[in-house]
């Protein structure tokens, strides 16, 4: 079980056929002198390192009290918290595929350590699994005047490259194939492995990739970045400098960055905060022109990662989650209705397609389809729209489960697909968004389904081009559908 790796030896655990390595650090601590600045290269250690827990976490606060039921934490403290966690198959010696999974949490919250991401079920179906921690808010995605030139901006993406060069590295030592690597992530995760793509410093750490519910759309100009770092600084009483915010002791830039996310998403004030009033990610991937060049859709457009193969999607009622945990739903009319919909941009000749499809639905239920398109799905199809132009090959696919009948009214929300895409739908604290009788057969779809795009490349249908829009529908069973509910999708053209 011992293990040889970057900085050390390691020694695991081994259980039911899978072999866990947790805790494993990738990069040095990243305080002191580190602090606010690129990944440094591991600390080497004397004699065997245990394996057997999970490592520290990054400087975090909480998920609104609305999601902390749902969206469950790990907070483990330690200086180390630059690590990831690795489950294998017991004795794999062989050339195995490998997942790398980034977390998401609106680059405010997460972690690689969250129960619903153990990777035993990939294991065990012959794929090496890596989870990751890295930076998060004002440590990973602060953005300053300096940043481009000094290439210090999106510090948490330069983390994730980092990951990805120690899963170069290393990971043959658990089997895996570093020719082989599929990285993958949901939500903020998504939007991280999205931007990857078009990052000089990620080219060639990956073959594949994988985005649940995140997309290009949701990165921030320069302007929008010194906006939000303006604010937080004038809040704490510094200079927006990298210097000055490095200085602040972390629990309070941790308090205020959050202080400065719920401004943004509770009373955003649009002359302020423009987009972020809609796309309410204050920390977010920069485009500095420098770790980031471009917008990643015009890097797909120009052939950025083209010969990367990408499984990119959405889940059929993703902002239920947000109208559903606070319990606003149901507080929708037709007023708030027409208003929510005109602030993303859709003419009311959009709304009545979405209220004509829905005869029955409330305004709320109307409103959760609406934000749905604009903040996921849509950012999905351009993604791919993209990379079609710049010769890069895209399969999609949307999932459908559970209905809102079996899972409290959440219905397939954001982040419900995840317990199933890793097979842990038994785990009690998933239960919240699973529901509490959740589908073995969809379970076995949807997890089949990535192991399958993770070994193979192929999950099992035609890619999506702009001619065809073939997208998997995943539910007990994948049924392929040619561009499923065309008339919505059609009602955000030309609007960004």
């Amino acid at each position: 079980m011992d293990v040889q790796v970057t900085g050390g030896r390691v020694r695991g655990t081994e259980d039911g056929g899978v072999a866990r390595y947790l805790g494993l650090p990738y990069a040095a601590a990243p305080f002191g002198e580190q602090r606010m600045a690129p990944p440094a290269p591991v600390t080497p250690w004397e004699g065997v390192r245990d394996a057997s827990a999970f490592g520290a976490t990054v400087p975090k606060g909480d998920y609104p009290p609305q999601y902390q039921r749902l969206l469950t934490e790990q907070v483990i403290a330690g200086p180390e918290c630059l690590n990831l966690n690795v489950w294998t198959p017991s004795g794999a010696a062989g050339d195995l595929p490998v997942l790398v999974w980034i977390h998401g949490g609106s680059f405010m919250n997460g972690s690689g350590s969250v129960l619903e991401y153990d990777g035993s079920a990939f294991a065990r179906d012959g794929v090496v699994c890596v989870t990751i921690n890295y930076r998060l808010a004002a440590e990973g995605f602060l953005f300053t005047e300096q940043d481009a030139a000094a290439g210090t901006a999106n510090l948490g993406l330069q983390d994730q490259v980092a990951a990805l060069r120690w899963v170069r590295d290393n990971i043959a030592a658990f089997g895996g194939d570093p020719a082989r690597v599929t990285v993958a992530g949901e939500s903020a995760g998504a939007m991280s492995v999205t931007t990857l793509l078009a990052m000089p410093s990620a080219r060639g750490l990956f073959t594949q990739a994988v985005t649940q519910s995140g997309a290009a759309a949701h990165t921030l100009t320069p302007e929008q970045g010194l906006t939000v770092t303006r604010t937080l600084a004038a809040a704490l009483g510094v200079e927006p400098t990298r210097e000055a915010l490095a200085a602040v002791e972390i629990p309070a830039l941790v308090a205020a960055a959050a202080g400065l996310v719920v401004e943004v998403q509770t009373a955003p004030d649009p002359q302020k905060w423009g987009s972020l009033a809609l796309s309410l990610l204050p920390f977010a991937p920069v485009v500095d022109g420098t770790v980031l060049p471009q917008h990643p859709l015009d890097a797909f457009a120009a052939g950025a990662a083209a010969d990367v193969r990408v499984l990119a999607g959405s889940n059929r009622e993703e902002a239920r989650l947000f109208l559903v945990a606070p319990g606003t739903i149901g507080y929708v009319d037709e007023p708030t209705l027409a208003g929510g919909a005109a602030a993303y941009g859709l003419p009311p000749e959009g709304l009545e397609v979405y209220r004509r499809n829905r005869p029955d639905a409330s305004p709320g239920d109307v409103l959760a389809s609406v934000v749905t398109d604009w903040f996921f799905a849509v950012p999905a199809v351009r993604h791919a729209e993209a990379r079609e132009t710049g010769g890069g090959t895209t399969w999609a696919y949307r999932f459908d489960r559970p209905s809102p009948a079996d899972n409290h009214g959440f219905g397939a929300c954001h982040a419900a697909e995840i317990a199933f895409v890793f097979g842990t739908t038994g785990l009690e604290q998933a239960h919240a968004l699973v529901g509490d009788a959740p589908s073995q057969e969809v379970a076995d779809t949807v997890h089949g389904t990535w192991v399958a795009f993770i070994s193979t490349g192929d999950p099992g249908w035609a890619p999506y081009t702009a001619l065809t829009r073939t997208t998997g529908v995943l539910t007990e069973r994948v049924t392929v559908v040619d561009d499923p509910d065309g008339d919505e999708r059609r009602t955000w053209d030309g609007i960004r």
